[in-house]
């Protein structure tokens, strides 16, 4: 017997909706922190996401295969982690901008490596929250943490290509 992976999830959607509901009726308190909690995400993420695909839609458009081959690809050297880097400290919406963003990447010939590094400095380049970090725990301390995290990003993304390439896996292609 298959198990509808779609079915499932209007189910479990259904349940906390009713859970959240029964919640809020019975004032149950944790069910209703669940609710609001999930109620601030939603509306964060409705106000972040529509803008965001619509820069990746355009990513995809106006940037060639050719140009992503050329700077993030096997053959781009070094350069590919500078410009993930580059690319990663300008990307506004976090991991849920990185993670298409990159995805798009990958399918236009960027290597795993590439791709990996420029998530990874995604979560940790922000300029806005290295500004703020800078402000509260200092600049010293804001240099040192991001002047060590760029070899341990790299050997990170390296091991992992190694990994994945032993296994010769591939991303599956969402369409």
């Amino acid at each position: 017997m298959k198990i509808n992976k779609r079915k499932v999830n209007y189910l479990l959607f259904f349940i906390f909706t009713g859970f959240v509901g029964v919640s809020f009726a019975l004032s149950f308190d944790p069910g209703m922190a669940i609710g609001k909690n999930f109620y601030i995400f939603a509306k964060d993420m409705a106000l972040i996401l529509p803008p965001a695909f619509v820069l990746i839609g355009l990513f995809e458009v106006w940037i060639s295969r050719e140009q992503i081959e050329k700077s993030f690809g096997k053959k781009s050297g070094f350069m590919k982690y500078i410009y993930a880097f580059a690319l990663a400290t300008t990307t506004v919406g976090g991991t849920f901008v990185a993670f298409p963003l990159a995805n798009s990447l990958y399918h236009k010939g960027a290597g795993y490596e590439a791709v990996f590094t420029y998530v990874t400095a995604a979560s940790l380049f922000m300029i806005p929250m290295s500004i703020m970090e800078a402000s509260i725990l200092g600049v010293k301390f804001t240099i040192l943490r991001l002047g060590l995290s760029v070899p341990l990003i790299i050997v990170g993304a390296n091991l992992l290509k190694i990994y994945l390439n032993k296994r010769s896996y591939r991303l599956p292609v969402v369409e």
